[in-house]
């Protein structure tokens, strides 16, 4: 695994999960941290300001890194947080942007709520987890990408969907839609169809596993997006989504969720 995965990590479980956020963000960013995280302000004091908080707040907090996949400059975690004993749990997608040292230098994030059990019986984090199939990472990228692009995003072809996922395996994990494309496909192919994907912020892609920062609109209000696909012989086979509403522009307290 790599330095910057290993860094992206060890800010989360020793800066957040062993609550060491001051030592951290020291030790695994550089000279600049430039924040997208809506609720926690800019650099490096914005960090340790929240978490000071975040901590005294959640004595208990369990953090699992469910995937970890590194792309040129780019990490993609997909996080699951127990805190308080079950209190609370959370799935985290995160990314990070790293300098030639390795270091963390800008944060991009999407949090939902935690779902154990789909209509499939899949929850929010489970399933594969094994990086394979390095040499198809460029062509898996343009797979994702051209599927958000042709089918998802306003104007585009949705009818073109076979082209890009599985029709014999599909498992998915958002915690409304059921395994199989005959299940996504009505969604995908609907004339007044809720969700529309606007703009592709960030591809992040490592073998098999692709991810995709988004900004999107469910029902005409603005969302950030984060999907995690895993791609077989050219298609996609497996679904994990993340949605966050993006407040008002007034309530930032950074520069803003892209």
């Amino acid at each position: 695994m790599g330095q910057k995965i290993e860094n992206a990590k060890s800010l989360y479980l020793e800066g957040i999960r062993d609550g060491n956020y001051r030592q951290a963000i020291e030790k695994y960013t550089g000279n600049h941290y430039t924040q997208h995280s809506t609720g926690v302000k800019n650099g490096k004091e914005g960090f340790i300001e929240f978490f000071n908080r975040f901590v005294k707040n959640h004595p208990k907090r369990d953090i699992q890194i469910i995937h970890a996949i590194e792309d040129g400059q780019y990490v993609f975690l997909h996080v699951y947080q127990n805190l308080d004993d079950g209190k609370s749990e959370w799935v985290t997608t995160d990314f990070f942007d790293t300098d030639k040292n390795d270091k963390i230098i800008e944060h991009w994030d999407v949090i939902s709520a935690y779902s154990s059990n789909n209509p499939s019986g899949h929850s929010s984090i489970d399933g594969t987890t094994e990086v394979i199939d390095l040499n198809k990472t460029k062509f898996n990228k343009e797979v994702v990408q051209n599927l958000i692009r042709d089918v998802l995003m306003i104007g585009g072809n949705p009818e073109n969907i076979d082209n890009y996922i599985s029709s014999v395996t599909y498992i998915q994990h958002n915690k409304k839609v059921p395994d199989g494309l005959e299940h996504f496909k009505p969604l995908a192919l609907a004339k007044n169809k809720p969700l529309i994907y606007t703009d592709l912020f960030l591809t992040v892609g490592q073998g098999n596993f692709v991810a995709t920062l988004c900004r999107a609109e469910w029902e005409g209000k603005p969302y950030a997006q984060v999907d995690l696909f895993r791609l077989k012989e050219g298609l996609i086979v497996e679904h994990w989504d993340n949605v966050e509403p993006i407040l008002p522009e007034a309530e930032w307290v950074n520069s803003g969720k892209f």
